[in-house]
């Protein structure tokens, strides 16, 4: 019961503290010892094991980053940083060009080599779709005539834009003579067109220059795009054209003219990076390729 203490002020009596028995302190210290027996997984896994571990996952990402990212590009790197990457027995040489290189010193460019072969030839880029003609054609059409550079024109083509419009354009814009190479169509887009839409407006396209010119076009399209889209024999008759960049050997087995085998070659006379090509055969057989006189009549019959 409480008891007073002075006047009026009750003091109460503290209980006395509850001793936990033995056997109840040493269930919750077991308890406590379990809990802190419970490490982490890696923790419990030896040393050499998680050192093996981590090794295997960092060669696997290595492999895969080169696997993806470095061995299908070496080719370019090596052309970005100055290694040599042209294709060893081919003799006869030569670029495309468009206003994407600026002003061209032609006087050094006559003179320049490619691996040590000269500058044979010169593909000019002369128009795009229904309307676009590149701004640099005309100059750089006359003079590579005028420096003795075998040239060719070509036409990129625009899927969704009418094929007849596109090759008329090309007409109205390219007047070949004699010499020239014969006019090239640089298909690499499908648009929103299917295979069969895509291929027969090529086909289209060719048909009507090839009846204006009276000589095959060149087709130029790249490997992949090749196989995908217009791996047919109906275009198998035409000069083929590849792109197919940073391999040290062509992988395409059908017949082909010309290789385009680097998008960052370095030529006396352009600043930056150029097209370089390879053609598959002598110097003579580049000057059968060419438009003849013969062909030259007909294209003035029909203007």
């Amino acid at each position: 019961m409480p008891s007073l203490s002075g006047a009026g002020t009750v003091v109460r009596e503290r209980k006395p503290k509850k001793r936990r028995s033995p056997q109840r302190s040493q269930q919750r210290s077991g308890r406590r010892r379990r809990k802190s027996s419970h490490k982490p997984f890696w923790r419990r896994v030896p040393l050499w094991a998680l050192v093996t571990g981590v090794g295997l996952v960092v060669a696997l990402y290595l492999f895969l980053f080169y696997y993806f990212f470095v061995g299908p590009f070496s080719f370019r790197w090596k052309a970005i940083y100055g290694d040599p990457v042209y294709p060893e027995g081919y003799e006869v040489c030569g670029l495309d060009i468009s206003h994407y290189q600026d002003r061209i010193s032609w006087e050094r460019l006559r003179n320049a080599n490619i691996s040590g072969q000269p500058v044979r030839f010169v593909f000019i880029k002369a128009t795009e779709g229904e309307s676009l003609i590149d701004e640099n054609f005309n100059e750089n059409f006359y003079q590579a005539r005028q420096n003795d550079i075998i040239r060719g024109a070509y036409h990129f083509f625009v899927p969704d834009v009418d094929a007849r419009r596109q090759a008329r354009f090309f007409i109205k814009q390219v007047h070949l003579e004699q010499g020239d190479l014969p006019p090239v169509l640089d298909v690499e887009k499908a648009g929103n067109l299917n295979t069969q839409q895509l291929q027969k407006a090529v086909r289209q396209w060719l048909d009507i220059v090839e009846k204006h010119y009276g000589v095959k076009p060149i087709l130029y399209t790249g490997y992949k795009f090749k196989l995908q889209y217009l791996n047919t024999p109906a275009f198998d008759d035409y000069p083929y054209w590849i792109a197919h960049y940073y391999v040290g050997k062509l992988e395409y087995k059908g017949p082909w003219a010309f290789w385009q085998y680097t998008d960052v070659g370095h030529v006396d006379g352009i600043s930056g990076y150029v097209d370089c090509n390879t053609f598959n055969g002598t110097l003579q057989q580049l000057h059968a390729l060419t438009i003849k006189a013969e062909e030259v009549d007909l294209i003035g019959l029909q203007e």
